[in-house]
């Protein structure tokens, strides 16, 4: 993994910048990012991350849900480089749920988001792809894609007493054994 990436975290300007596209994918330092932002996501129990969580402001992003400390009870799926992706259609049933994220560390907060959702992205090989994704695996990518347009998940709370500490949502979630 590359040294001098961190993750940015709540008040680095980088995360309220507008994502650039990416025109050369195959370009040696997008597909360093992509590996580099992979094995972040992997040490840091992240279920997604985008470019500019590590102060790279182009519109890439990973979506790698599997179950970890952060998220105990998430689906398992292969992990995704999803770049200059886009939200095609939507469901109109909106669901809210906990959120947490890397770039804010210790709390989350009670999301709405479409609970189904059609996009479409290039993969790491150039290939356009398109794909219907629903549940958590749909809010992981509503999450980091509004990192790509200078969002955090705190901008949709629609209270700001929807917010708890990591330790009280883990509690809520994992049998007080497990947490030990």
């Amino acid at each position: 993994m590359s040294e001098q990436l961190v993750i940015a975290q709540l008040g680095d300007p980088v995360l309220r910048q507008v994502a650039r596209p990416i025109d050369n994918i195959q370009d040696d330092t997008i597909q360093r990012l992509i590996d580099d932002l992979l094995e972040i996501l992997i040490a840091s129990n992240g279920v997604g991350i985008a470019a500019p969580q590590v102060g790279v402001a182009y519109q890439l992003l990973i979506v790698a849900s599997r179950p970890n400390l952060r998220y105990p009870h998430a689906p398992k799926m292969e992990p995704t480089a999803m770049i200059n992706p886009q939200i095609l259609s939507h469901s109109g049933e909106v669901v809210e749920d906990w959120e947490g994220c890397l770039s804010v560390p210790g709390i989350r907060g009670l999301v709405p988001r479409y609970r189904l959702i059609e996009i479409a992205y290039t993969n790491r090989q150039g290939q356009l792809v398109e794909q219907r994704l629903e549940d958590f695996v749909a809010r992981i990518f509503q999450h980091e894609y509004d990192h790509l347009k200078g969002m955090v998940f705190l901008d949709r709370l629609k209270n700001v007493r929807n917010i708890i500490t990591d330790q009280e949502y883990l509690s809520r979630m994992v049998p007080t054994q497990v947490l030990a």
